[in-house]
């Protein structure tokens, strides 16, 4: 009988304490929305959809197709990728840059967001008992 190889889960280590604090104020604009934790991570989400987050130490941000590819060219940022081989494409790290600027952290928020309202909306689940 064949053995299986166990898969070893890499360790993910907590957010900063000003990340988290500067996503939670930079939110405080966006009253629509609802935010929840992400495999202990704090997230937003609109109509369901998650547009931003945070993974480790950095910032993560839903966008349409011509928003990521500007962000990506104006800050030479990458794709969000939690884990090795697992690239989630539709999402990219906010640059150090745009962090630091409220103004422009609101602007790019305000295109995840604008886009993720745009998608139709998750239906929440419901447990059964």
């Amino acid at each position: 009988m064949p053995t299986q190889t166990k898969k070893i889960m890499p360790k993910f280590t907590k957010s900063p304490d000003e990340l988290v604090r500067l996503f939670e104020r930079a939110l405080k604009d966006f009253p629509m929305t609802t935010q929840r934790k992400m495999f202990g991570y704090p997230c937003a989400f609109v109509n369901g959809n998650m547009f931003t987050g945070l993974f480790q130490d950095e910032m993560f941000l839903r966008l349409s197709d011509e928003d990521r590819a500007a962000i990506r060219k104006q800050y030479d940022t990458s794709l969000f990728e939690p884990m090795t081989g697992r690239l989630m494409r539709q999402y990219v790290l906010v640059p150090h840059y745009v962090l630091k600027s409220p103004r422009l952290l609101r602007t790019w928020l305000t295109k995840g967001m604008e886009h993720a309202k745009a998608l139709p909306p998750k239906k929440q689940r419901t447990t059964s008992n």
